[in-house]
């Protein structure tokens, strides 16, 4: 009994559960690998439309076999575009993929003129012989513009720009977009339908080319993914790189830049890049333009960057990668270097623009060498030049790089990881700038020190005023033996007798402003610290002469104030016994610390400072004169001539550092508030204690709790004016009070605000009333509890309290005679009202009798 196949296939079609289980049953896996193993071969392209389910599986099962394993994008969809050209019975079919160059989107042939049975090898497009033209151009660009299939059954009124490459005769034609999420990737044209003037639209309806187009868009979209992932991975490795080299080298930008350059170089996949640095100069020196001036040279005609500056590259450095790599700097390079000579760097950094050129071989605006640059055989095809740009906006270099190692063109994200690169050096550019900044600031600095130096240093002229070397061993100080100077001092000083400068009442009013600097220098010997720690006799004699030209010549913060402080606090370590709590080195410190507390003060307070928002203000934020004082000696600890501290060790002369930080700081008043409290817990620990030895180790063994007493010992010595005798402290409340007034005429005149009473000459009738409330709200508790911590320093609360008693008298008067005023007014106007009220309203005009 015979059976035909139609009656089989018939009885298989009407009964599929007895067909599944035939089959499960019959048909092993040896089997099905045997069929997909095979080439498909259908040669009736029309029999496609109704292929059965295992010849559909065996076409899917060779796409995957060819996805899995092919790594190479192009490869794999050759092989979809064959079977979609018998799909559709098309002539050929063609991809093109999108791209964007210079900021404008395109479409390149990848793959072209695909048919059943053309080779890959003749299909894949040469990246140099691209056919590309951007996506506002013929039905393929319309498909990227709109991500729709489009079945156009006459072309001709199209644009013909392929055809007239290639001399092809396009009749009819169906595109379609290959597109992952919002972006096409790339678009598959199938041209000129075979035995038919146009596609129909039953071809577009086939389900087997709508497998096949999913594939493509896999293929197409696992290429992307592969290919992004290879871009973010280059663009983080390149910026991580590139800003570790950078913050690496800061001291020359050449340098950095060559640094960052060279370590980035594998992720830039190109076989050279060169960098060109540009003159930054914008004005030439008035002497190279007297030339152009006199009509001997020709005025600059060539190109400029956008802020004005001329195109002049002042090196360049080549970075040499294909076959072994090789790095060439070359300064000052000629216009025909091998870079340069095309023009494109000089065109970028003229207009600023990013240029991404392929096949430049054909381009006609630039002047791209079509043989090899060098003896290398180096050919240029593709080119990506990006301007470095710094904050300041200005083009400080040009980078351009050649020839991209899979040999297709640079693309957007090419362009992106450049810029990003370029950007991110341009950047940088700012830290080698401000480090250059700051290294001229310093030397500014340096040479500032040693102008100031040279106007306030003590000469050897005044220096010979005072250690006569000269006429007594006719020999510079510095080669005399230093016993013999000691004694030569010391009989020069005598004058200057012990009683009066350990005395709390000491006047300097008597002595000249000269005869201060010898009783200063009095002082150290009478400490007894010159000759223990071996200080120069002529160091010590500079240093106290040129901290008295430090002084300005201003009404009551100088060079008798600076003096008076340090005398003070001389006589509150000798005569009032406070130097049992600290060493020789720490006496030396803080005597020298008050000499120069007030070196180089302008006559106004840290708030005037502030107001006027001075230099001195930007630079410190709090204690701002204190700040400047401090800096101020220790510029000069820092002048080896005038270093009293030159023979200390390196751990004591860090101390003596950090005393006069402790010291001077603390003369600021707005300190004094926040360390009283503290010392009056010293001085009320100490109050009970009958054992001196007890007190005096209480106090010496804890360094804060010396630090606070010293601090309040500056603080009693700065104010020590309110404790001399009374014809000293009125005089001296007159000269603190006109520079006060001085100080209010600025904020009246030059800030234009209302100075406070304490600051307006125009209260000066108040002056005895606001020394009683300063007495009372500030020097009271320092003296007060002074005399209470050593009797010895009673004298200082005595002076005090007999100055408040005359300020007081004053005060009464001047509370009379307002007093007195105040009557006079008010009985001037119960008078003028008496008048009113008497009156009673009448008219003065016309009376009733």
């Amino acid at each position: 009994l015979s059976l035909k196949f139609s009656s089989v296939e018939k009885y298989l079609e009407n009964n599929p559960q007895f067909a599944k289980e035939y089959f499960d049953k019959k048909l092993r896996a040896e089997a099905l690998s045997a069929a997909f193993a095979g080439q498909l071969d259908i040669k009736d392209t029309a029999s496609f439309k109704d292929v059965n389910s295992v010849q559909e599986a065996a076409i899917i099962f060779e796409l995957v076999q060819e996805l899995q394993n092919s790594g190479n994008m192009e490869k794999s969809l050759h092989k979809v575009l064959q079977r979609l050209a018998l799909i559709l019975q098309a002539d050929r079919v063609s991809y093109f993929m999108c791209r964007s160059r210079n900021g404008v989107p395109e479409l390149a042939t990848c793959l072209f003129d695909v048919t059943p049975t053309s080779k890959y090898e003749t299909n894949l497009v040469n990246p140099q012989s691209e056919i590309v033209f951007p996506t506002d151009m013929g039905v393929v660009g319309h498909t990227v513009t709109s991500k729709k299939p489009q079945n156009v059954p006459d072309v001709t009124k199209f644009c013909d720009f392929v055809d007239k490459q290639t001399g092809y005769k396009t009749k009819c034609l169906m595109t379609f977009p290959v597109v992952a999420d919002k972006d096409c990737l790339g678009v598959v044209m199938a041209l000129n339908k075979i035995g038919a003037d146009s596609f129909s639209a039953q071809d577009e309806k086939v389900r087997l080319f709508h497998k096949y187009m999913t594939f493509a868009q896999v293929i197409a979209l696992q290429n992307h993914t592969a290919y992004m992932f290879n871009v973010e991975s280059r663009r983080s490795q390149v910026l991580l790189w590139s800003a570790s080299k950078v913050f690496e080298e800061l001291t020359d930008i050449e340098r950095q830049f060559h640094k960052a350059l060279y370590t980035v170089r594998t992720y830039l996949v190109c076989e050279r890049y060169s960098v060109g640095l540009l003159d930054l100069t914008k004005e030439k020196e008035f002497y190279d333009e007297w030339p152009v001036k006199l009509g001997d040279v020709e005025p600059y005609k060539g190109p400029k960057t956008p802020d004005g500056r001329e195109v002049n590259f002042y090196k360049i450095i080549d970075y040499l990668l294909e076959g072994k790599e090789e790095i060439k700097v070359i300064p000052a390079p000629p216009a025909d270097h091998w870079a340069l000579v095309s023009g494109l760097p000089t065109y970028v950094a003229e207009n600023g623009f990013i240029c991404n050129m392929m096949n430049v071989a054909a381009d006609d605006y630039f002047t791209f060498q079509k043989e090899p640059v060098d003896e290398t055989g180096f050919v240029i095809k593709n080119v990506l030049s990006l301007p470095i740009v710094n904050k300041k906006e200005e083009i400080v270099g040009i980078a351009t790089f050649f020839n991209r190692k899979d040999g297709k063109p640079f693309d957007e994200y090419d362009e992106q990881i450049t810029e990003a690169l370029t950007q991110f050096l341009g950047w940088s550019w700012l830290n080698c700038d401000t480090y250059d900044r700051l290294n001229r600031m310093e030397w500014r600095k340096e040479i500032a020190q040693e102008m100031l130096m040279c106007q306030t240093k003590c000469t050897p002229d005044e220096m010979q005023s005072i250690l006569v070397s000269w006429n007594k061993f006719d020999a510079e100080p510095e080669d005399c033996d230093q016993k013999e100077m000691y004694k030569l001092l010391v009989r020069i000083l005598t004058k200057y007798w012990k009683n009066n400068l350990y005395s709390f009442g000491f006047s300097d009013f008597p002595v000249t402003e000269f005869g201060l600097i010898k009783a200063g220098i009095r002082i150290f010997f009478e400490l007894g610290v010159v000759e223990k720690f071996k200080v120069p006799a002529e160091t010590l004699t500079r240093w106290m002469y040129t901290v008295r030209k430090g002084y300005r010549a201003i009404t009551y913060h100088n060079w008798r104030h600076g003096f008076n402080v340090g005398h003070t606090m001389f006589c509150l370590l000798q005569t009032g016994k406070l130097r049992k709590y600290y060493s020789d080195l720490d006496a030396f410190a803080m005597v020298a610390a008050a000499f120069c507390h007030d070196i180089d003060h302008r006559g106004t307070n840290n708030l005037y400072q502030t107001k006027s928002a001075s230099p001195l203000a930007k630079l410190h934020g709090s204690s701002i004169m204190e700040r400047h004082h401090l800096e101020y000696s220790k510029t000069l600890m820092g002048e080896e001539s005038l270093n009293i501290f030159c023979n200390l060790q390196k751990r004591q002369f860090e101390t003596v550092q950090h005393l006069f930080d402790v010291c001077i700081i603390a003369t600021d008043l707005a300190l004094y508030f926040k360390k009283r409290t503290m010392f009056q817990n010293i001085v009320n620990a100490t109050e009970p204690m009958t054992d001196e030895k007890e007190a005096t180790a209480y106090i010496s063994n804890n360094p804060i709790r010396k630090e606070i007493i010293m601090a309040m010992m500056m603080t009693g010595c700065d104010l020590s004016a309110i404790t001399k005798p009374w014809e000293v402290q009125s005089k001296v409340a007159l000269m603190v009070a006109a520079e006060f007034w001085e100080q209010g005429d600025l904020e009246r005149n030059v800030l234009d605000q209302q100075p406070i009473p304490m600051m307006d000459r125009n209260c000066a009738e108040q002056l005895p009333k606001m020394q009683c409330g300063f007495i009372d709200f500030v020097c009271s508790f320092v003296y007060k509890e002074f005399s209470r911590f050593h009797k010895e320093i009673q004298p200082m609360f005595d002076g005090l309290n007999n100055n408040r008693a005359h300020w007081n008298e004053l005060a009464e008067v001047y509370n009379a005679k307002m007093k007195a005023i105040e009557d006079q007014k008010k009985k001037l106007e119960e008078e003028e009202a008496r008048k009113a009220s008497g009156d009673g309203g009448k008219s003065k005009t016309c009376t009733i009798c």
